[in-house]
């Protein structure tokens, strides 16, 4: 071949090459149900909407000699929570949706607010609970509007949002909503016990109603839908009960006398609550005849309405149960706690008598009758007693010292410093910001400088009471220093103290807390930023939450569970059997199983219990500051507190860490702010037994691999 004839075939060549259309490159391959989801928890458990980074292009295609080369496949967009509200899958949209919500981000309100017309019930009511969760009053019009939607999952769901965020606009709204559904039946029958779980029936959308409007502190409102024209109660409903005493309004007294005399304990409970809280006498002869109630939920309640009221006619009555054989431990604590402040006849000599008690909170509680009941006669008392074995009644007793004149109180707690139980000092600490001697302010400075991380807590909060004027730099140092704990509490306590001094003081130690190692610190500092300007905006400079495990957002058994996760809590008293809520906290899940397969618990006492409340328990320290050394973020869900419910212990949002606890009776104001991630399915009678410093020996995981 000739050299023009090659010249002439390349030319061709280049020619067919330039002209030949370049192939688009195909879409990208669609994500799995799993690869959503997963992508869903990592931004949910970051606090971000959407990737930040911006995804690089795809590289060119190289020629490949003799034949073309197919490009690359598009790269799939980055994940952003609003785009999967328009996912063709239901279930995604609505996963989502709660996601959007638990961010907490202003700018997710109008997405979420687009998802209220969803095809589908369920995503729809999703949105309106997620709304709630934003808390922001961009959401109320929307919401108002979404309480006539055809289904009552979703008025329900719409009529909670309204009440998390708490703008009384929606007050009228969620009346006549209740009104109507009244109007229409909803309570008739009565729904049973079986009903309280559910949330897609007019009982529960009007349940949630009047439960939304307790939050908005909205009396004449909730006592529109729930009592007559004579006062009384419309339906005799532990629900109805709950609302009524939540308010404390002296108006619902005549209600709440009559739901005291109704078949159900919980209504019968919650009505002796309210009583207690109306301050009226005629409250006491009722009050007095359910403390022998069979249902000790019910004595209980009443007990401490009695210590409320202060009235010495039941005096008698307290001190008789107190000395009967046999009553139960839990009643029995809650009349030496009340006894003191009822008074009368004989009352010094019964709490004498309990003094020597082999329980410590029984110990603790008599100390602080005491000193409620005669100042005077208790340090006579107290100067014939030993120092008490057990550091949590040395703690009560700093707390009683500080309810005493300065004279008589003042000279033990100063002894009472060098306790040698660190955990002795913080309550000491506190009792001397409540005296305020001299030199409380000397006090606390120096014990700003403690290794302990709670005594330094304790000092900076007492410190934000007393003000001494050169406390700032050793604030703003503690908070410096407290970059070493692996719990949060001191830095977050230095913030609070600064805070108290102005902004001036405050703003540059709080501004360079948004990039705290801790997520929980700088949610701290920018809600005290946003106390000290209203129109800050810090709570857009977090960055992301900071997370432990990345593995765990692509880990089955968080995005797509093959099990239902189950624990078996053993302590001295039986076993505690749960069931784990897998899909509604999947990380709070996996935080608590991984706990306790490296036997975080086992040997663990359970540091608090309010009869008729909770139990609560997973504080390596044992008085209520420990954590594992570090925080998880909530996962707030629709599971309510009802009895038997285990929910994640906080100090503030986004606290969550080791600590849990298990509810007595319903509790429907921890709805949706306490991150709830399991149920008991079997072993109520022993949380029933469980009593304060009873340890857990071991906790067992079931979820389908060996523990």
């Amino acid at each position: 071949m000739t050299r023009s004839t090659i010249a002439v075939v390349l030319a061709l060549a280049s020619s067919a090459c330039a002209s030949a259309p370049v192939a688009p490159p195909p879409p990208p391959a669609p994500l799995t149900f799993q690869q959503k989801l997963a992508a869903i928890v990592r931004l949910e458990d970051q606090r971000a909407l959407r990737d930040a980074a911006s995804v690089l292009p795809s590289p060119p295609s190289l020629p490949v000699r003799g034949k073309a080369t197919p490009p690359l496949p598009s790269p799939p967009p980055p994940p952003d929570l609003t785009r999967f509200l328009s996912d063709a899958e239901g279930r995604v949209r609505r996963r989502a949706a709660l996601a959007i919500g638990r961010v907490g981000r202003a700018d997710g309100v109008v997405p979420l607010t687009a998802l209220l017309k969803d095809s589908e019930v369920e995503v729809r009511q999703m949105a309106a609970f997620a709304i709630g969760l934003i808390g922001d009053t961009s959401g109320v019009a929307p919401l108002v509007a979404a309480l006539a939607d055809r289904s009552p999952l979703v008025q329900g769901s719409a009529a909670e949002a309204l009440g998390l965020i708490g703008d009384a606009k929606a007050v009228a709204p969620l009346a006549q909503m209740a009104a109507e559904l009244l109007s229409s039946g909803a309570l008739s029958p009565v729904p049973d016990d079986a009903a309280d779980v559910v949330r897609d029936t007019p009982a529960a959308a009007y349940r949630l109603a009047i439960y939304a409007l307790v939050r908005l502190k909205a009396y004449e409102a909730l006592a529109s839908v729930t009592l007559d024209g004579a006062g009384q109660p419309r339906v005799a409903w532990w629900p109805i009960a709950y609302a009524l005493q939540r308010l404390e309004d002296p108006r619902a007294l005549p209600a709440l006398l009559t739901l005291a005399r109704d078949g159900h304990p919980y209504t019968r409970a919650f009505a002796a609550k309210g009583l207690g809280a109306m301050k009226d006498p005629s409250a006491v002869a009722p009050l007095m005849a359910l403390v022998s109630a069979p249902e000790s939920t019910v004595a209980i309640e009443a007990v401490r309405a009695l210590g409320r009221l202060r009235d010495s006619r039941a005096a008698p009555v307290l001190r008789r149960l107190l000395q009967t054989r046999g009553v139960d431990p839990h009643l029995r604590l809650d009349v030496v706690s009340v006894i003191g402040a009822v008074g009368g006849e004989g009352v010094a000599d019964a709490l004498i008598d309990v003094l020597g008690d082999p329980a410590p909170s029984i110990r603790a509680a008599a100390i602080r009758s005491l000193a409620q009941l005669d100042a005077e006669g208790f340090m006579t008392i107290l100067s014939g007693l030993d120092v008490d074995t057990d550091w949590s009644v040395r703690a009560a007793l700093a707390s009683a010292l500080a309810t005493l004149p300065n004279d008589a109180g003042l000279p033990r707690l100063r002894l009472m410093l060098d306790d040698t139980d660190a955990r002795v000092v913080p309550s000491v600490l506190t009792a001397l910001a409540r005296l305020k001697p001299p030199d409380a302010g000397a006090i606390m400075l120096t014990r700003l400088q403690s290794p302990d991380a709670v005594i330094r807590s304790a000092a900076a909060q007492a410190l934000a009471e007393l003000k001494p004027a050169n406390a700032v730099p050793a604030l703003t140092d503690a908070y410096v220093f407290g970059q070493n704990d692996t719990t949060y509490v001191a830095r977050a306590s230095a913030l609070t103290a600064l805070t108290a001094y102005g902004a001036a003081s405050a703003v540059p130690t709080l501004t360079s807390a948004l990039e705290d190692k801790d997520w929980a610190v700088r949610v701290r500092a920018a809600a005290l930023l946003k106390t000290l300007d209203p129109a800050s905006t810090a709570g857009g400079r977090l960055g992301l939450a900071p997370a432990r495990d990345t593995a765990a957002y692509t880990r089955a058994s968080v995005i797509d569970p093959p099990f239902s996760t189950e624990a078996f809590i053993e302590t001295d008293r039986g076993t505690i059997h749960l069931e784990l809520a897998v899909l509604d906290a999947p990380l709070t899940v996996a935080n608590f199983v991984a706990l306790a397969r490296q036997g975080f618990f086992e040997g663990t006492r359970i540091h608090r219990v309010v009869p008729n409340f909770v139990v609560q328990a997973g504080d390596p320290r044992g008085d209520g500051e420990g954590t594992p050394g570090y925080s998880i973020r909530d996962e707030l869900n629709q599971r309510p507190y009802l009895r038997g419910t285990v929910g994640m212990a906080l100090d503030w949002e986004d606290t969550g860490g080791s600590q849990f606890f298990i509810t007595h009776t319903p509790q429907p104001h921890l709805d949706a702010r306490y991150t709830v991630f399991g149920r008991v399915l079997a072993g109520m009678d022993v949380v029933d037994q469980i009593q304060q410093w009873d340890v857990i020996r071991r906790v067992r995981i079931w979820d389908g691999a060996t523990n």
